[in-house]
Parts: structure tokens; sequence; C-alpha cells
């Protein structure tokens, strides 16, 4: 996509991270977060971990278009270099290869970190998330079965993994 760009995250885009999570929260069972968050979460987060978990956000022509994080899956220390990984995509900007871009540069800095798994859910179902995983190397690894309660119903997460 012609001026597309994925950089760092910074402090910044919290509030459009923020904008774009609270959609996600408010409206969908994609995101299992139940309370909209404020952009000083986002931010908090941002500077603190980006050190060792990435944060990526992408703008097209110089607008906010999405972003993708990386973080703790679990806290053991065996554990430590596994990280889950999350993709966030504005509307209308789904199918146009943001998140495609966005995973890119994500794996290659989780590869550049000495990083050796990523693990990704995905509340099912979900077409867009299935595919945008699978393009980008992920494997389907299971399904855990009405794991989620959001929005009245019980949703299933579907589990995909990468080796970089």
């Amino acid at each position: 996509m012609a001026g597309l760009i994925v950089r760092a995250s910074r402090v910044d885009d919290a509030g459009a991270i923020a904008a774009l999570s609270n959609y996600y929260i408010r409206e969908t069972a994609v995101h299992f977060g139940l309370h909209e968050l404020e952009p000083s979460y986002f931010a908090q987060i941002i500077e603190r971990d980006s050190a060792m978990y990435p944060w990526v956000t992408a703008e097209v022509d110089g607008r906010f278009a999405g972003f993708a994080k990386a973080g703790l899956w679990r806290e053991r220390e065996a554990y430590a270099k596994t990280v889950e990984s999350a993709v966030y995509v504005e509307r209308g900007m789904e199918g146009k290869g943001v998140g495609r871009a966005l995973y890119g540069v994500l794996l290659d800095e989780l590869r550049r970190r000495g990083f050796h798994t990523v693990v990704a859910g995905a509340t099912m179902p979900n077409e867009g998330s299935v595919r945008l995983h699978e393009s980008v190397g992920f494997e389907f690894v299971g399904r855990f079965r009405e794991v989620g309660r959001k929005m009245g119903a019980w949703h299933d997460v579907g589990w995909w993994q990468l080796m970089l």
C-alpha cells in the first residue's frame, strides 16, 4: 500500500492506540477487555516495556492505521523467550496489507531481540485474523472452547504459533 510506514510505537501514539483498542473492547468480542482504557495506560506500557517487548505503529499517509505488540506470554522464567503478539488495524484498513506490514516489522524485531517463539490467540470465528496469522507463517496449534465470556456469549479462542 502506497504511503504505508511501520515504525516503533511512541508514547504520543497512546491516544490513537487507546481509541482503536476501546473500539474493539466496546463493540466486539475480538478484544476480551470489558472496560475502556485510558491513553495513559498505553503510554505507560510503551514507555516501561518496549525496551523488552516491541510495539509498532502503522501510518498511512501520516494517519494512524493500526498497531502490533508483543508481550509476556507466561510469567515463569522458562518462558522468557516466548512472547504473545496482537495486531489491531483501524476500521476500513482491513485487508489492505496493514496487518502484514505490522507483523513484518514486529517479527523482525522479535528475531533481532533473540526471542524464539511467538503465540497469538484469536476469538473465533475470525477469518481475517486467521488469514493474517497464517499469511505471515503462524501455524494453527489448537482451540480453547468457551474460555471468554463477553457480550452475553461464550467465545472460543484459536491459538497460532510461529517459531522465529
